[in-house]
């Protein structure tokens, strides 16, 4: 099912893989028709992440990258939208040679020419393949087709591994297989038998049902691996090792690998276990609620930035989600903002909740409590300033107000032919850009360089024509793409820490190599604590 891991447990299975001195990467596969995921809801989908070479994919292409501390691309990323749209450019190219083009087999065998593309791109000695949905669903059957033919064409290079949930039933306090039983015999249909079936839930597995399972699903009880519930997903390579995990799938394939390496991984995530301090965050932003649920997953590389900037000052983090909507209902309960020692606005789109996010910045630096701002959260603290410190009342952004007299941010002038028509999709300005940073501002003291490349996500852009205005009562522009002059970081002079980026920093953060700026962030939110 959705949410269930399997994104984490590929992540991890590459990590103890990697630690084994062999080169892994990852390809996610996601059974949407949409071509890239740049236009799904990110309440519905999830996050979406972007790779250096500018490519819109799922969440959990920024897990691989944050475990295997890779840099993937376009190549380790396909959709259903993505695969039957090559299918088809070819066959209006006569790349069939006037065959008849077909489902079974020519979609599944675009799967696999991708999957080997990407493998060798790489030169990978493992790659792991994550098929998204749900086994059943007739959405990922291609996926499952080409899976079995690479199989019946390779059988000792290709293994199959099953993610599946075992619930424990309040009522009946008693783990659960015959889900996991079923879905086994669903992926039989399939003419696929399973080497491994991780098994999720909230407790370790224990050996009756290991039996069960192995017995029931025609696989060896120590290819059945239990996946407990952990406080964090780094910890994920270790539970897996314990059970020999690493030694079992290099076994089946042949491969005499060196001596697991974890040391720095372990070291890394048990730093909130032995962290005698913590660190309050307050993440304000408006895509939290679906339904009476909090989907964290809108902003999960913002959530695991914090985590990794956190441990590297040696401290735990305590993180509490603010819908900007209730600041708009009650804008008394901005006092509710001092109870934190620093406050992140993250990126977003449209309208809704904006007018909360400005009050927000507003408190934030007339109050000196530590703010980050990140794309929307960059071009709002340029709006709350121009109003506030300015004095233009009707500053804003052209994405909330076309007609605004003030357009501090406006459309990104490469982009407004493609707004005018609506021609949204992948049309942003997306993928690594270089910043050059002044000499002696946050910014360049937290990189520690003079110029540096991020990825971006976004349509909208600091309006230059109020460049001179903004740096003349106090708001520095510490960061410029050189390439284009476009305005990448915003800094406030003699302020605990009030920066704000148009790029997407926590991409590119990872466990082992936390992000600079969030680092700078925390170590100061400590410094205010």
């Amino acid at each position: 099912m959705s949410g269930v891991g399997k994104g984490v447990t590929t992540a991890s299975i590459g990590k103890i893989l990697q630690s084994r001195g062999l080169t892994v990467t990852a390809i996610k596969i996601d059974p949407y028709v949409n071509v890239d995921a740049g236009t799904m809801n990110p309440v519905e989908h999830g996050e979406v992440f972007v790779t250096d070479d500018g490519d819109e994919t799922d969440q959990d292409m920024g897990n691989y990258e944050r475990f295997l501390d890779v840099d993937l691309t376009s190549t380790n990323y396909m959709t259903t939208g993505r695969v039957y749209q090559t299918v088809i450019e070819r066959e209006r190219n006569l790349e069939y040679k006037g065959r008849c083009v077909q489902v079974v087999p020519h979609i599944p065998q675009e799967v696999i020419d991708r999957i080997r593309r990407a493998a060798a791109n790489a030169k990978a000695d493992v790659t792991m393949v994550e098929i998204g949905g749900t086994v059943g669903e007739y959405e990922n059957i291609l996926f499952l087709e080409a899976a079995r033919m690479m199989h019946l064409a390779d059988p000792e290079n290709v293994q199959f591994m099953l993610v599946s949930y075992l619930p424990v039933p309040a009522h009946l306090g008693e783990m659960k297989t015959k889900p996991t039983q079923h879905a086994c015999r669903t992926l039989n249909s399939a003419g696929i038998h399973p080497d491994f079936i991780v098994c999720r839930g909230q407790y370790y597995m224990d050996e009756p049902r290991r039996t069960k399972l192995s017995v029931f699903c025609n696989v060896k009880p120590e290819d059945v691996i239990s996946a407990p519930d952990v406080d964090s997903i780094y910890k994920i390579p270790a539970v897996f090792e314990e059970q020999g995990l690493s030694d079992t799938i290099l076994k089946k394939f042949g491969i005499k690998p060196k001596k697991a390496d974890m040391a720095k991984w372990e070291a890394m995530s048990e730093v909130q276990e032995k962290a005698t301090k913590t660190v309050k965050i307050g993440v304000v932003g408006k895509y939290f609620a679906t339904g009476e649920y909090t989907l964290s997953d809108s902003y999960i590389s913002v959530i695991e930035a914090l985590k990794s900037a956190s441990w590297a000052n040696k401290t735990a983090i305590e993180l509490k989600w603010i819908n900007s909507e209730d600041f708009e209902k009650d804008s008394s309960a901005l006092s509710q903002l001092s109870e934190y020692d620093g406050i992140l606005v993250p990126g977003g789109f449209g309208t809704r909740g904006i007018e909360g996010v400005i009050s927000t910045v507003r408190y934030c630096r007339e109050n000196n409590v530590p703010y980050f701002g990140i794309c929307y959260g960059m071009q709002l603290a340029c709006v709350e300033f121009a109003r506030n410190v300015l004095g233009k009342e009707a500053a804003h952004t052209v994405e909330v107000d076309e007609q605004t007299q003030d357009p501090i941010i406006h459309v990104n002038p490469m982009q407004l032919e493609n707004i005018k028509e609506n021609r949204y999709g992948g049309t942003m300005r997306l993928g690594a850009y270089d910043c050059d940073l002044v000499k002696g501002s946050v910014a360049a003291a937290a990189y520690g360089k003079k110029s540096v490349s991020e990825r971006h996500r976004h349509r909208y852009e600091f309006n230059n024509d109020y460049r001179d205005e903004i740096e003349e009562k106090g708001m520095i522009v510490s960061g410029v793409n050189p390439q284009t002059n476009l305005v990448e970081i915003v800094e406030i002079k003699d302020h605990p820490f009030f920066v704000g980026v148009q790029f997407h920093p926590e991409f590119k953060s990872r466990p082992l190599r936390p992000h600079p700026i969030f680092k700078a962030f925390i170590k100061a939110a400590l410094e205010k604590k």
